[in-house]
C-alpha cells in the first residue's frame, strides 16, 4: 500500500464504530432495494411467460346462452385473433369431511387435449377422458386446502341433481392464478371455492346447452383495437344475454396480480431512498468532521507535492469504502429477502414454476445507487478538503464568533447551572450543525412511525370491515334472481336467526367520458347484517331514491353528490337508467353500489326479486345449515365473514405484516446508527473542550451531562419534527395504497408513538452508555496537545 492507502486504513479503524452505523444505514437502503426490485422482476417476469406459453386470452365475456355457430360471427370480428368458446357454471359441492358446503367454478374443457385459450398445466395426475362425464380436474389451491388427492370423488350439485365426481387430475390456469370468485368475495377462500375442468360435452348435457356455449374468451390481432372489438363483442352477445365483455387488464386474477407487481414497483424507489438520504446524510457529516480535523495533515500533504486529485480520490475512497461494505452486505441481504417475498407470494399466486429471478442488474443497480449516495454524501466535503491552501490548512480552524446567547440577552442565566449554559450556548452558536442532526434523528423517528402505520392500518381495516360493516355470519347467492317468497323460505332455514336479502344487478355506470362495469346491490334500508357507515363510523340510512356508491368508486367515475349516473344494466332486457348519486361511504374494501332493494327492483321493473341473503346463524344449529345449503339447487355460492376475515389475514395481512416487521427492524437500526453518530461526532469536536473543562475541575459526571444533554435536546426537539414527517410519510402511504381491491385508512394511534418514542428512548440510552465509557477513557494529556 502507498503513503495515502495506509493513512485511509488507519482513519477506517480509527472510527470502526461510526463507519459501521453508517455501512448498516446504506445496507438497510440497499437491501430493501434488492428485495423489492428482484421480487418484482421474478414476479413481472413469471407472469408473463405463463401468459404468453399459456395463451391467456385478452377479452372475456360472459352471457345467458348463444348457439355455438355465433362463434363465426365473432371470428369475424376486426381485430380478433382467437376465439374460445366454453361452458362456465358454479355449482355447491360436497367436499369429504368438510361440514360447510363449497362452491366449485365448472369450467368445460375439450374432450382430446390441445392447445387453447386459458390452457391448463396439470400438476399431477391427467388429462380428462373422453366419454368420462365424471372425471374432472380440480386447481390445486382448492385441493390442497382441502388434502385432495387423485381418485378422490367429490359430490355436486350440477343442474339440481346430485352427481359424484372423480377427481384425476390437480391443475392450474393463467386464469385463476389468484383464485377468488368474484362479486362480494375479493379474497381467496380455497377451502370453499375452487375451479373444477369437465369435458365439455359432459358438462353441456348436464346443463342443457349442447351445441350452445355460455362464456367466450379471444385474443387480439397486432394493432387491433381493443375497445373497437369489445363494442362489436358487445352488441353481437346483447341478444343472448351478454353481461358486457371486458378487457384482460379488468379480469379479476390479472387486476390483482397486477396490483401486487405495482406495489411492489412502488417500493423500489421510496423506501431506499429515504434509507440512502439518511445515509448520504451521515455520510457528509463524519466526512466533513474528518477534514476538519485533518487539516494539518492535508496542508503537509499538498506540501510534499500530492495533487488535489490525489487528495480528493483519498477522502473519496474512504466513503467508497464504508458505502461498498454497506452495499454488499445490503445486496446479500437483499437477495436472501427478496428469495423469501418470493416465496410469500408463491403461496397463494398459482404459477407452473415460480423461480425467483435476482437478475445481476438488480445488483449492478444496488452498487451504482451506493456510489452515487457516496458521492452525494461526500462530494461537498472532499471539495472542501481539497481546496485549502496550505498555509490556510497549517494554521488552526479559526474558533467562533463568542457574544452573549438569547438566554443572557434575555437575563435568565441565572436560571440554569454552569453545565446547562455551556449546552445552551454550544447550540446556539452551532445553528446549522443542530439542525442537521434534528433533521437526521426526525427522519429515523419519520421512518419508525411509517413502519408502524401499516399495522395500525391494517388492523383498523379488518376491525371496520368485518365488525363494523360485515355483521352476518353466511352469505348465500342464487344461481339466478329468485321470486319474492325465496326471502320467507331463506328465514325458516335450520340455525337462521336472522337474515336480510339483497339484490345484485350487474352493470355499467356511467358518468360523463368515465364508465366503469361494477354492478348495483340492493339492501333493505335499515340493514343490519350489511351496514353502510361513514368515517365516524356512524350508520348511514339508504334513502327510498337514488345510488350510494363507495367513495373509490365515485372518485374513479369523477361524480360527487348530486350527479346522475347513466346505469346499463346486463341482464335481462339490458335496460339503461339514470340515477342520480346521493351519497358517498367509506369502505375500505373493494368498490360498491348501494340502493334500496325496492328502488333496485323499481328500477328493474320487477317484482320483490332477490339474488341472495345474508344470515346470522345460531352456532349450535350451524352444521344443520350447512348440510341443508348443499341439498338446495339453488344455492351457487356460500360464504362466511370469518373465512373472507381469514383469508385476508393470511394473504394481504400476512404480506403487510412481514413488511412492517423488515421496516420497522431496519428504521431501529437507522435510529440507533442516526443517534450514536450524532454523539459521537458531539464527542470528537468537543473533546478539547471537554477535556479543558476537566482540568478546570468538572466531573467526569457533568462533563457528561454537558455532552449528552446536548444530545438529548436534540433529540426531544427531533421527536415531534420526526412524527410530523411520519405522519406525512403515512399519508403518502396511504395515498399509493388506495387501490380498487383495498383502501389503507390514515390511521396513526398513540402506541405507534409511543413505540417509536420507545424505539428512540433505548438507542439513545445505549448510544449514550457507549459514548460515557469513552468520556471516562478520554486521555487528557493527548487532547490538549495544541496543534499552533
Amino acid at each position: 500500500m502507498n503513503s495515502l492507502d495506509r493513512k485511509l486504513f488507519r482513519d477506517l479503524l480509527r472510527q470502526w464504530g461510526q463507519l459501521i452505523a453508517i455501512a448498516l444505514v446504506v445496507s438497510c437502503g440497499i437491501a430493501s432495494f434488492v428485495m423489492s426490485l428482484s421480487a418484482y422482476d421474478s414476479l413481472k417476469f413469471t407472469k408473463t411467460t405463463y401468459y404468453n406459453q399459456y395463451r391467456f386470452a385478452e377479452v372475456f365475456a360472459s352471457l345467458k346462452r348463444a348457439p355455438e355457430t355465433l362463434s363465426d360471427r365473432i371470428t369475424e370480428i376486426p381485430g380478433v385473433g382467437q376465439v374460445q368458446t366454453r361452458i362456465v357454471v358454479d355449482v355447491i359441492l360436497d367436499v369429504p369431511e368438510k361440514e360447510q358446503p363449497a362452491t366449485g367454478r365448472m369450467i368445460s374443457l375439450p374432450s382430446q387435449q390441445h392447445p387453447m385459450l386459458n390452457d391448463i398445466y396439470i400438476r399431477r395426475g391427467r388429462y380428462i377422458e373422453a366419454g368420462r362425464g365424471d372425471e374432472v380436474l380440480v386447481s390445486e389451491s382448492f385441493a390442497k386446502a382441502n388434502n385432495l388427492k387423485l381418485e378422490d370423488t367429490l359430490g355436486a350439485v350440477i343442474n339440481g341433481r346430485w352427481q359424484k365426481l372423480r377427481i384425476v387430475g390437480i391443475a392450474i390456469s393463467p386464469e385463476y392464478i389468484y383464485e377468488v370468485r368474484g362479486g362480494a368475495s375479493l379474497f381467496p377462500d380455497n377451502e370453499r371455492f375452487g375451479i373444477l375442468w369437465m369435458e365439455r360435452e359432459a358438462l353441456a348435457t348436464a346443463f342443457d346447452m349442447d351445441g350452445a356455449f355460455n362464456n367466450v374468451t379471444l385474443t387480439l390481432s397486432r394493432g387491433a383495437s381493443e375497445q373497437n372489438v369489445i363494442d362489436r363483442l358487445d352488441r353481437i352477445l346483447e341478444r343472448y344475454g351478454g353481461l358486457g365483455a371486458y378487457p384482460r387488464e379488468d379480469q379479476l386474477s390479472n387486476h390483482i396480480v397486477d396490483g401486487e407487481i405495482k406495489e411492489l414497483e412502488g417500493m423500489t424507489t421510496v423506501i431506499p431512498t429515504l434509507f440512502l438520504a439518511i445515509a448520504a446524510f451521515l455520510l457528509h457529516v463524519v466526512l466533513s468532521r474528518l477534514i476538519a480535523t485533518q487539516r494539518e495533515q492535508i496542508a503537509i500533504l499538498k506540501a510534499f507535492g500530492y495533487t488535489k486529485a490525489a487528495i480528493g480520490f483519498h477522502y473519496l475512497k474512504f466513503v467508497m469504502a464504508i458505502v461498498l461494505f454497506g452495499a454488499t452486505l445490503g445486496t446479500i441481504l437483499g437477495l436472501w429477502m427478496g428469495k423469501g417475498l418470493t416465496e410469500l407470494y408463491a403461496e397463494f399466486l398459482r404459477f407452473p414454476i415460480f423461480r425467483y429471478n435476482a437478475d445481476w442488474r438488480v445488483v449492478f443497480g444496488a452498487i451504482a445507487i451506493s456510489i452515487f449516495g457516496a458521492i452525494v454524501g461526500g462530494l461537498g466535503s472532499v471539495y472542501k478538503a481539497v481546496s485549502l491552501p496550505p498555509a490556510v490548512a497549517m494554521r488552526p480552524e479559526p474558533p467562533p464568533e463568542f457574544k452573549p446567547t438569547l438566554i443572557e440577552r434575555w437575563g435568565l442565566q441565572n436560571l440554569f447551572s454552569p453545565a446547562g449554559r455551556i449546552i445552551l450556548r454550544n447550540l446556539e452558536r452551532k445553528p446549522l450543525q443542530a439542525s442537521l442532526s434534528i433533521l437526521g434523528i426526525a427522519l429515523a423517528v419519520a421512518i419508525l412511525i411509517t413502519g408502524r402505520y401499516f399495522e395500525d392500518a391494517v388492523t383498523y381495516l379488518v376491525d371496520v370491515q368485518f365488525r363494523h360493516v360485515q355483521r352476518e355470519d353466511v352469505t348465500i347467492v342464487f344461481n339466478e334472481p329468485r321470486p319474492a317468497r325465496t326471502r320467507y323460505e331463506v328465514a325458516k332455514l335450520p340455525g337462521v336467526v336472522q337474515s336480510e336479502v339483497f339484490r345484485s344487478v350487474p352493470a355499467k355506470l356511467r358518468f360523463q367520458h368515465y364508465q366503469h362495469r361494477s354492478g348495483l346491490t340492493g339492501i333493505q334500508a335499515n340493514a343490519e347484517l350489511l351496514r353502510l357507515v361513514d368515517r365516524s363510523l356512524n350508520t348511514v340510512n339508504l334513502p327510498a331514491d337514488g345510488v350510494v356508491l363507495t367513495k373509490k368508486l365515485a372518485e374513479i367515475l369523477h361524480v360527487q353528490p348530486g350527479d346522475v349516473l347513466t346505469v346499463e344494466v346486463l341482464e335481462a332486457d339490458r335496460p339503461v337508467r339514470s340515477i342520480p348519486v346521493v351519497g358517498l361511504v367509506d369502505e375500505l374494501m373493494g368498490l360498491s353500489a348501494y340502493m334500496e332493494i325496492n328502488a333496485l327492483n323499481k328500477l328493474m321493473r320487477e317484482g320483490q326479486t332477490i339474488s341472495g341473503a345474508y344470515l346470522r346463524v345460531d352456532a349450535n344449529l350451524a352444521n344443520k345449515l350447512y348440510t341443508r345449503l348443499k341439498e338446495i339447487p339453488a344455492v351457487a355460492a356460500f360464504t362466511t365473514r370469518q373465512a373472507a376475515l381469514d383469508s385476508f389475514n393470511e394473504i394481504s395481512g400476512k404480506n403487510m405484516r412481514v413488511m412492517t416487521f423488515i421496516l420497522v427492524i431496519f428504521a431501529s437500526i437507522i435510529t440507533f446508527s442516526v443517534v450514536y453518530n450524532s454523539a459521537r461526532i458531539a464527542l470528537s469536536e468537543r473533546s478539547r473542550e471537554l477535556a479543558s473543562l476537566r482540568i478546570l475541575g468538572f466531573t467526569r459526571a457533568e462533563i457528561a451531562f454537558i455532552l449528552l444533554g446536548e444530545q438529548a435536546i436534540l433529540i426531544l426537539l427531533a421527536i415531534p419534527i420526526g412524527f410530523l414527517l411520519g405522519y406525512g410519510f403515512a399519508a403518502y402511504m396511504s395515498w399509493t395504497y388506495n387501490q380498487e381491491l383495498f383502501r389503507l385508512p390514515l390511521i396513526i394511534t398513540r402506541s405507534a408513538y409511543a413505540f417509536t418514542f420507545l424505539v428512540v428512548s433505548i438507542a439513545s440510552v445505549i448510544s449514550g452508555f457507549i459514548i460515557r465509557r469513552q468520556l471516562n477513557n478520554l486521555d487528557l494529556i493527548a487532547v490538549l496537545k495544541t496543534r499552533e
